[in-house]
C-alpha cells in the first residue's frame, strides 16, 4: 500500500513539474544552454581579434629601428588613450605634521594636483643623509587606508631603513580621499565601487579615468623634486595590485622616473579578459585594445630604462600573461642595447607583497639607483593609521572640501556639452548625420541576417498561444525568443523590449498578455544582458550590475548597446519575413534601460512604424549630473557619447514617427516633472511641433491605460 501511495505521490508531482508554464527556450538546447555569458564572450571575440593583430605586428619586429618606430607609435596611442591632462598649476603643499622615529622622519602633507583638488600624503626622510638622495614615489593598491596599511608600510619603511626616500599618496577614493559618503557621514562604497562609479562617468564623459590617477602621480613627482633633499636624477617608482597599475602608468608617462617596479598587475590582456576580466574603471583605457595598445606597450614605451616586473604565481592577474608580457618587452630591451635592464621576478603565492618580492624591489632599486646596500628586510614598528593622518578628520571631504571627481567631471562635462551645443548650432545636417554618427560611437556592425531560425515548441495560455524560438545572434550564440497571439489578431505586431527579461514582461497578466488580449501579436525576446543571456559573468559589478562586461566594450570599441542594437535588426528582420505580410505595421516598445537600447535602434534602421517608451531615461547627460546615478543606466550607454549625441537628439531625429514617451526618469530612477522634461527636450519638442507625433505622458501607475490610449489612436 505504501508503495502504491508512494508512487502516486511521484506521478503527481512528475505531473505538476511538467504542468508549469516554462518560458524558457534555451534550456531544451544542450549546446546552447549555457548563453548566461554570451555578452562577455562575444565582446571579448572583439579585443581577441584586436589582440592578435597585436601580436602579428609586434611579433614581426627584428631590428632597433623597427622597434624604435613602434616604440613611437605607442607613446602616441597612449596619449591618445589617456587623453589631455592640464596645464600645471601651483602646487601649495601644506606640512600638517611631523613624526620622528629612529632612523627617519615622517611629514604629513597634502597638496593639489588641480586647483581644489587635493591629494594626501606623507614623506618618509631617512635621517642622518648628507647630500640629495635618491626617491621612490609609492603608489597604494585596493586598500581602503591606502599606504597606512601594514603590509605597505612594511614596504615604505624597509625602503627608507635602506636610505630611501619614499613619497607615498592616497590615491582617490582610498585612505584620506573617499569621494562617497551616506547621510550619516560613513562610508558608502568600497573602494572599486568608489573608482567605478566615477570612472564610468568620465568614460561617458569621453575621457579614460586613469587620466586623473596618472596626473595625480605626476604632480606627486613634481613634489618630489621640488625638495632639496631629493636627487631629481634617481627617482624611482613602485606600488601593488591597483598601486601596480598606477605604476606601470605613471612610469610609462613621466620620464623622469628612472626605475619601475609594478607589483602583482602586469599581465597581458588576452589572459586577462579570459581569466578575472578587467578591472576598476581607471586599470582600463578608452579603445586601448582597438588602437593596438597592451599591457606589454607600458614596459615597452620606457625602454632601455630599468624596470622589474614583481609577480606571483598564483595572482588573480594571470602568471602566464605576466610571462608574455616579460619575454615580449626583453626583446626590445634587447633591440635598444640593454638586456639587463628589464628583470622579473616570481613568487610562489597569492595576490599578495610577499617578503620574497618586497627585498628584490629594494635590490632593483639598490642596483638602478646608485645606492648599493643589504637588501634584506628588517623588523619595524607599524604606525597607527591615525598617526598618519594629513588631515584633522582623516578625510579630505570633512576637513577641506575641494574638488571631488564627481564634481571635476560634472564640469568637464559641461565644457564638452557647450563645445557640442554650438557645433550641433552651426551644422544644419546634424540630425541628417546622427544615425552614422551613432554606429561609429557604440561600435555598431551590420549583423549577419539569416533566415535560419529554431521553433522551440509552443504552450498555451487559454486562448493564447506561446511560441518559443531560437534566432542566430550576432555572435556564437543564440537569442531566445518569444511569440504570444491569439486566433483572431489585429494584424499589428509589437516587438516588446523588458528589461526584466521576457518571462516576467510574458508572465500571466503581464505587458505581453494585455497586449495580445487587445488583439495584437507580440514578439518578446532576451536581448544580451537580460533574461537567458544574463548572470554567467563572474567578474565586477557595481549593485550586481556587471560593468567589467561595459569595460570590454570600451577597451575593444563594442559596447554592450551596439551589440543589443544588432540583435533587434536580427530580430526585426525574423518578424518582417515570417509574422508579418505586407503593409502590415510594426511598433517597437521597451522598458526600463532597454528604452535607449531600441531608440537607438530606431535611428538606425527606422524599421518601426511607431515606437514607445516606458520609464525611459531622458538623457545620457543625467547620467553624468547625478552622483548617486544607477549604475544599471551605464550597460546601455557608449562610452564618449557626452559631446557627440544624447537621447533627445535621438527623438528629434526620428521626427515625425510617431513615439510615446511614458513615466520619463532620471539617472535616479525617478520620474521628472514635465518642466524639467521640456527643458531638455525643447529640439525634440521643435522638430515635432507640426506632426504633434511626440507623446509624453506622466501617468504614475496607469502606464498600460495610457499606452493602449496611444495604441488606439
Amino acid at each position: 500500500m505504501r508503495r502504491h501511495f508512494a508512487v502516486i505521490i511521484f506521478l503527481c508531482a512528475h505531473f505538476f513539474v511538467h504542468a508549469q508554464e516554462d518560458l524558457s527556450v534555451n534550456n531544451f538546447w544542450t549546446y546552447n544552454e549555457d548563453g548566461t555569458n554570451a555578452l562577455y564572450n562575444h565582446i571579448c571575440s572583439y579585443a581577441f581579434t584586436q589582440i592578435k593583430e597585436r601580436w602579428t605586428y609586434v611579433g614581426g619586429l627584428k631590428t632597433r629601428d623597427g622597434w624604435v618606430i613602434r616604440q613611437a607609435e605607442a607613446k602616441k596611442i597612449m596619449a591618445e588613450i589617456v587623453g589631455e591632462f592640464p596645464a600645471k598649476t601651483p602646487l601649495n603643499p601644506v606640512i600638517t605634521g611631523k613624526i620622528i622615529r629612529d632612523g627617519f622622519t615622517v611629514e604629513k602633507l597634502y597638496f593639489e594636483s588641480r586647483p581644489g583638488y587635493f591629494v594626501t600624503a606623507a614623506l618618509f626622510l631617512p635621517t642622518g643623509k648628507k647630500g640629495k638622495q635618491p626617491a621612490i614615489l609609492f603608489c597604494s593598491g585596493h586598500y581602503n587606508n591606502a599606504f597606512k596599511s601594514e603590509i605597505y608600510q612594511r614596504n615604505i619603511i624597509n625602503l627608507v631603513k635602506k636610505g630611501f626616500i619614499v613619497l607615498a599618496f592616497d590615491p582617490v577614493g582610498q585612505g584620506e580621499r573617499i569621494q562617497y559618503f551616506d547621510s550619516n557621514g560613513k562610508v558608502s562604497l568600497t573602494t572599486t565601487d568608489d573608482h567605478s562609479y566615477w570612472g564610468c562617468q568620465s568614460f561617458i564623459s569621453g575621457r579614460s579615468p586613469a587620466n586623473y590617477f596618472i596626473w595625480d602621480g605626476i604632480r606627486a613627482i613634481d613634489y618630489l623634486v621640488s625638495r632639496k633633499e631629493v636627487d631629481p636624477a634617481r627617482i624611482g617608482i613602485t606600488g601593488q595590485s591597483g598601486g601596480g597599475t598606477q605604476t606601470a602608468y605613471i612610469a610609462a608617462m613621466d620620464d623622469r622616473i628612472v626605475a619601475a617596479a609594478p607589483e602583482c598587475y602586469i599581465t597581458s590582456f588576452d589572459k586577462l579578459l579570459r581569466s578575472l576580466g578587467t578591472g576598476d574603471a581607471e586599470q582600463n583605457f578608452m579603445y586601448s585594445l582597438k588602437k593596438g595598445f597592451d599591457q606589454s606597450d607600458l614596459i615597452e614605451v620606457r625602454a632601455p630604462k630599468p624596470t622589474l616586473i614583481v609577480s606571483t604565481t598564483r595572482d588573480i592577474f594571470s602568471i602566464q600573461g605576466t610571462r608574455d608580457v616579460f619575454n615580449e618587452a626583453r626583446k626590445i630591451y634587447a633591440a635598444l642595447g640593454e638586456p639587463e635592464n628589464i628583470k622579473m621576478v616570481e613568487d610562489d603565492d597569492i595576490h599578495a607583497c610577499t617578503e620574497k618580492n618586497r627585498e628584490a624591489i629594494v635590490a632593483f632599486f639598490q642596483k638602478f639607483l646608485n645606492h648599493p646596500g643589504d637588501p634584506k628586510e628588517e623588523e619595524i614598528e607599524i604606525f597607527d593609521e591615525k598617526e598618519l593622518w594629513a588631515t584633522p578628520t582623516g578625510q579630505v571631504q570633512t576637513s577641506l572640501q575641494g574638488e571631488t571627481l564627481f564634481s571635476l567631471n560634472e564640469k568637464y562635462a559641461a565644457e564638452v556639452l557647450k563645445k557640442h551645443q554650438t557645433e550641433k548650432q552651426n551644422n544644419p545636417g546634424f540630425y541628417k548625420e546622427i544615425a552614422q554618427k551613432v554606429k561609429t560611437i557604440t561600435g555598431y556592425n551590420e549583423p549577419v541576417l539569416s533566415k535560419d531560425y529554431i521553433f522551440s515548441g509552443r504552450l498555451w495560455r487559454g486562448d493564447c498561444s506561446i511560441e518559443k524560438y531560437l534566432l542566430k545572434g550576432p555572435g556564437n550564440y543564440y537569442i531566445p525568443v518569444l511569440r504570444l497571439s491569439v486566433e483572431k489578431n489585429n494584424g499589428k505586431c509589437i516587438l516588446l523590449l523588458d528589461d526584466q527579461g521576457k518571462a516576467s514582461a510574458a508572465k500571466k497578466g503581464g505587458l505581453a498578455e494585455q497586449l495580445v488580449q487587445k488583439g495584437y501579436q507580440v514578439i518578446v525576446p532576451d536581448v544580451n544582458g537580460f533574461g537567458e543571456l544574463s548572470g554567467g559573468f563572474k567578474g565586477h559589478k557595481i549593485q550586481d550590475v556587471p560593468v567589467s562586461i561595459w569595460y570590454a566594450g570600451v577597451l575593444a570599441h563594442k559596447s554592450p548597446l551596439a551589440v543589443s542594437v544588432e540583435e533587434v535588426k536580427i530580430i526585426v528582420d525574423f518578424i518582417r519575413h515570417t509574422m508579418l505580410s505586407s503593409g502590415e505595421s510594426l511598433t517597437g516598445i521597451a522598458c526600463g534601460t532597454l528604452t535607449s537600447n531600441l531608440l537607438h535602434a530606431a535611428v538606425i534602421d527606422k524599421e518601426f512604424d511607431q515606437i514607445a517608451l516606458i520609464n525611459p531615461i531622458i538623457s545620457y547627460q543625467s547620467i553624468v549630473q547625478e552622483k548617486y546615478y544607477h549604475p544599471k543606466y551605464v550597460m546601455s550607454a557608449p562610452a564618449g557619447v557626452i559631446g557627440q549625441y544624447d537621447l533627445p537628439d535621438l527623438v528629434a531625429a526620428l521626427s515625425p514617427m510617431k513615439i510615446c514617451m511614458v513615466n520619463p526618469v532620471n539617472a535616479l530612477e525617478q520620474i521628472v516633472d514635465s518642466d524639467v522634461f521640456d527643458n531638455m527636450y525643447m529640439d525634440a519638442r521643435e522638430k515635432y511641433a507640426e506632426s504633434k507625433n511626440l507623446m509624453v505622458a506622466f501617468a504614475g501607475k496607469d502606464i498600460f491605460l495610457k499606452l493602449s490610449q496611444w495604441l488606439d489612436k
